[in-house]
């Protein structure tokens, strides 16, 4: 089996798609995080300060949905970017950090500010012979 690891946006009217791909549920969540930041800069990101968050939801996709929810969160009131990410998935509980730095408004040049996760095109699943797959659509 060759599951590809890695990240993609999609259209979506006004706002826009993110997309991760894992071997894992949990890789494939971390990877739409990675998509997520990439909505906001192209511009590097700095690993330096980790943040932890917790999710527990009755649902894997409405518990990928407080996942970004809770990264948007983070950006917001901690004012930063986040480059990493690491989730652990144990039943519908998840745990994850997170590392990033202050945003930088000259050096990330941030694009836009994202506003949440909707359920919006939400499909979370594994696809037999290609991992996992976890997409919504981003308010922005």
């Amino acid at each position: 089996m060759t599951t590809q690891l890695g990240w993609t946006h999609f259209q979506h009217d006004a706002d826009i798609g993110v997309w991760g791909r894992g071997r894992t549920a949990a890789e494939a969540f971390e990877q739409a995080a990675l998509a997520l930041t990439a909505i906001v800069t192209d511009a590097p990101v700095a690993a330096a300060t980790p943040v932890d968050v917790a999710c527990r939801r009755n649902d894997l996709g409405l518990l990928f949905v407080d996942w970004l929810d809770a990264v948007i969160y983070e950006m917001s009131v901690r004012k930063m970017l986040f480059c990493r990410f690491s989730v652990t998935i144990d039943g519908l509980a998840l745990t994850g950090r997170m590392w990033g730095e202050p945003v930088d408004v000259a050096r990330h040049a941030p694009a836009c500010e994202p506003k949440g996760a909707t359920l919006t095109e939400l499909e979370v699943g594994e696809r037999p012979g290609s991992g996992w797959s976890a997409r919504c659509v981003i308010d922005v």
